[in-house]
């Protein structure tokens, strides 16, 4: 798939994790938090809502979401489509009324890199949950004050990538110089370049060098 239709896809879905699972979630029972589920996303409280490929499933219904507004959407699944309401400044930048431009197999492909790296970071961390957050559309946990995530994808990174956000990040300390800290914020690898395993030795060793501390 080419760039673009990766780039407007993601935003598609950032609107639909935004709008119709984290606003309407937020508003009944009080939490922004996603998960990761097999073929996409979806919300960890009521009212239960997935996102498979380019469907969203709620109860019984299965609704395709390429060609719809978010509005429209919502309302046949009986959803009030916005986000949550003063929790954060950033976002999707989808509005109810917009409508959503996916591409099945770009979605297909973002799934693919969600689901990988909720692995990945089960086996860092066994005792966490990975959520997604709505905000950045990114799934990620907090250990040893390091953020360890999977993006989909943003204004420094246009495709999926791995990141390590260490809380004292310093790029001018010695054990966060470069090559392997290459970002204003820590560490950063497109998810194509980590394949299987590799992932998860990504965080495993950023996690080695977060906490060592010189004597």
């Amino acid at each position: 798939m080419d760039a673009e239709t990766l780039i407007a896809t993601r935003r598609a879905l950032h609107g639909v994790a935004e709008l119709l699972l984290a606003g309407p979630q937020y508003r009944a029972s009080g939490t922004i938090r996603l998960r990761v589920e097999p073929g996409g996303f979806g919300t960890v409280a009521d009212p239960p809502v997935l996102v498979d490929g380019d469907h969203l499933v709620r109860g019984g219904l299965r609704l395709a979401l390429a060609g719809a507004s978010y509005a429209d959407i919502g309302a046949r699944a009986g959803l009030d489509a916005g986000a949550p309401a003063g929790l954060y400044h950033d976002g999707s930048g989808a509005a109810p009324d917009d409508p959503v431009h996916l591409d099945p197999e770009a979605a297909a492909y973002l799934a693919s890199c969600f689901a990988a790296g909720d692995t990945a970071l089960r086996e860092l961390d066994p005792a966490q949950t990975p959520v997604l957050w709505p905000e950045h559309f990114d799934l990620g946990i907090v250990l040893d004050s390091v953020n360890f995530g999977v993006s989909a994808g943003d204004s420094f990174i246009a495709e999926p990538y791995a990141y390590v956000g260490p809380h004292d990040f310093d790029g001018s300390a010695v054990r966060y110089r470069p090559p392997f800290w290459n970002a204003p914020f820590g560490a950063a690898v497109p998810v194509r370049e980590l394949p299987g395993a590799v992932l998860g030795r990504f965080f495993a060793h950023a996690r080695g060098v977060t906490t060592w501390r010189p004597s």
